[in-house]
C-alpha cells in the first residue's frame, strides 16, 4: 500500500484559498449614492448674520456694475482696451503687480481669519454658500417646509408636482441668467451689454459666457449645493493644515450634553444630559452632519445649528450654549470667554498680522506714489540707421504713451545721451483721458559725433503740467 503524500509535496496540489463575496450594505463605500439634504429654516442670532451677509454680497456684486464714476462705469475690466478702471485709478497691463499684491493679500487674509475663527468666509459669505442659500429660500417658498419638500420628492407624479417644480427651475434660471448677465457686466458696459440684450445684437462671447456663468450657478446652487464645498473646493481639504486647538469652531459640549435623552423623573443623580437627542442641529444643517461627533471637515462654520441647539435650550429652561463657538482648549479647559480672547494673539496669528500688514501698507503706498503716466518704448526693426537729410545720422523709434489719468493730457518728448542729439518731431504730444497713443519718433546726431556701436540714451516724457515724468532707457545705434 503506497504511503499518502507529504502536506508540502510539489505533487500534491496546494489547496486554493477561496476569498468569500459578501454583499456591502446599501448606501455604503466610496460610491454611495448621494443623499439629499433638506435643511430646515431656522431663525435665530446666526441666521439673520447669514441674511445680512447674502444682502449685503448681493448689493454689491449687483450693484456695482451700475455706478458711474466721471461719466463711465466705476468698476470696469475692459479686456479689449487692456485698461482696468477702479473707481478714479486706471491700471494697465504693466500694472499687473497691484493685481498679484491683491491676491497675495486675500489669500493671507483668509489665512489669518481661518486661523483665528475657522471657516466663517466658507459658512457667510462664499458665494457657494450665498447662492445656495437664495435657491433654498426660492425653494421653500415654492415647495413649502423641510417636511412638505421631502414629502412632494416622495409622492408619485401629479400636476401639482409638475407645476412646483418647473416654476422652482424657472425662478432659479431667472436668476442664475441674471447672475451671468451682471458678471459680463463687469468686462463689457453693463449698459451697452443691456441695450445689445434688447436688440438681441449681443456679441458670441458675451452670450457664451452669460449662460456659462448662469448654468454654472444653477448647477451648482441648485442641484450640487454642499458637495461643492466637500469634494470640489479645496479649501475643506487643506483648512486643517491652518486650525489649531486655539482656533475659534462649531463646538459640542459632550461633558455637559452627554448622555442625551429626555430628562429622567427622579433625583438629580438619574438625569441625563442636556442633549435632548432632538436632531434639530442636525436638520438646519445645509452640509448634512451631526456636529456632536466632532470636528468635521464638511463643517463650513455657519452657526445655524448653535441657534437650533439654543432655541430647544430656551425651552427646556437650561443654559444657552450647548452648541457654541468655541476653541478645542477652552473647551477641554472649561475656559471664560476673556481666556478664548486673550489666546488669540498667538504666534501664528501675529505672524499672519504683521505679513499682511506690511503687504496692504506696500501696495497703499505704491498705489500713492505711482506715476500716472505709462512710456514703452520699441525700435523700428525695418530700418535700424539711416542718413537723414542734412547729412545727420538717424534712428527711428515708436513710443507707447500711455495716459493713466481721467483729464486730457499734453506730453513733451525728450532725448539725452549723446552730443548733439535732437528729436523729431518737437511738437507736444496730446493724448485723451485714459487713453494710450503710439508715436513714432526720430533721433538724430551730427555725422561722426559718435564711434560706430551701441549707445545708450534716454527718453523723457512730461506732462505740460509738470505732474508725471518718466524716463526710459534706449539704445542708439551708429554704424561702421
Amino acid at each position: 500500500m503506497a504511503e499518502p503524500l507529504p502536506a508540502a509535496s510539489p505533487l500534491r496540489p496546494r489547496p486554493r484559498k477561496v476569498i468569500p463575496i459578501v454583499a456591502a450594505e446599501q448606501g455604503s463605500g466610496l460610491y454611495a449614492a448621494h443623499r439629499k439634504i433638506y435643511p430646515r429654516s431656522i431663525s435665530g442670532l446666526f441666521a439673520r448674520w447669514r441674511w445680512a451677509m447674502v444682502f449685503l454680497t448681493q448689493l454689491v456684486f449687483y450693484g456695482l456694475p451700475w455706478i458711474e464714476w466721471g461719466g463711465r462705469q466705476a468698476v470696469l475690466f475692459d479686456l479689449g482696451a487692456r485698461r482696468f478702471y477702479l473707481g478714479g485709478l486706471v491700471l494697465y497691463p504693466q500694472d499687473l503687480i497691484y493685481l498679484t499684491g491683491l491676491l497675495v493679500i486675500s489669500a493671507l487674509s483668509l489665512f489669518l481669519f481661518t486661523a483665528v475663527a475657522g471657516r466663517l468666509w466658507c459658512g457667510y459669505a462664499c458665494p457657494q454658500t450665498v447662492y445656495t442659500e437664495i435657491f433654498l429660500w426660492v425653494e421653500h417658498k415654492i415647495e413649502g417646509n423641510r417636511v412638505a419638500r421631502m414629502r412632494l420628492d416622495g409622492e408619485p407624479f401629479s400636476l401639482e408636482k409638475l407645476v412646483k417644480k418647473w416654476f422652482k427651475h424657472i425662478v432659479w434660471l431667472g436668476i442664475a441668467l441674471w447672475t451671468g448677465f451682471t458678471f459680463v457686466g463687469y468686462f463689457t458696459p453693463v449698459r451697452e451689454l443691456g441695450m445689445e440684450f434688447l436688440q438681441t445684437r449681443m456679441g458670441s462671447w458675451e452670450v457664451f459666457w452669460v449662460f456659462f456663468y448662469g448654468f454654472a450657478t444653477y448647477g451648482s446652487a441648485g442641484f450640487m449645493r454642499e458637495q461643492v464645498c466637500q469634494y470640489m473646493c479645496p479649501y475643506a481639504r487643506f483648512q486643517g493644515a491652518m486650525f489649531d486647538r486655539d482656533t475659534l469652531i462649531v463646538s459640542y459640549d459632550v461633558e455637559r450634553g452627554e448622555p442625551r435623552g429626555l430628562p429622567a423623573k427622579g433625583p438629580q443623580e438619574a438625569r441625563s444630559g442636556d442633549c435632548i437627542d432632538c436632531d434639530l442641529c442636525v436638520q438646519v444643517c445645509p452640509a448634512g452632519i451631526d456636529i456632536r461627533q466632532g470636528l468635521q471637515y464638511e463643517c463650513i462654520g455657519c452657526g445655524l445649528c448653535v441657534d437650533a441647539c439654543n432655541t430647544v435650550m430656551e425651552k427646556q429652561h437650561r443654559p444657552l450654549g450647548l452648541i457654541r463657538y468655541a476653541t478645542q482648549n477652552s473647551m477641554a479647559g472649561h475656559w471664560t470667554n476673556g481666556e478664548i480672547r486673550r489666546r488669540v494673539l498667538r504666534p501664528r496669528v501675529l505672524i499672519y498680522t504683521g505679513v499682511l500688514a506690511a503687504l496692504c501698507l506696500g501696495l497703499l503706498a505704491s498705489l500713492v506714489v505711482r506715476m500716472p503716466l505709462k512710456v514703452d518704448v520699441v525700435r523700428d526693426r525695418a530700418s535700424l540707421a539711416r542718413i537723414a537729410e542734412g547729412g545727420r545720422l538717424e534712428n527711428v523709434y515708436r513710443l507707447q504713451i500711455m495716459n493713466a489719468t481721467e483729464q486730457p493730457q499734453r506730453y513733451s518728448i525728450e532725448a539725452t545721451g549723446l552730443e548733439g542729439l535732437s528729436v523729431l518731431p518737437a511738437e507736444p504730444v496730446e493724448i485723451e483721458s485714459a487713453q494710450s497713443r503710439w508715436v513714432a519718433v526720430r533721433l538724430q546726431i551730427p555725422y561722426g559725433s559718435a564711434a560706430p556701436g551701441s549707445h545708450t540714451v534716454h527718453f523723457g516724457v512730461r506732462s505740460a503740467d509738470g505732474s508725471a515724468q518718466v524716463s526710459e532707457k534706449a539704445a542708439f545705434l551708429v554704424p561702421r
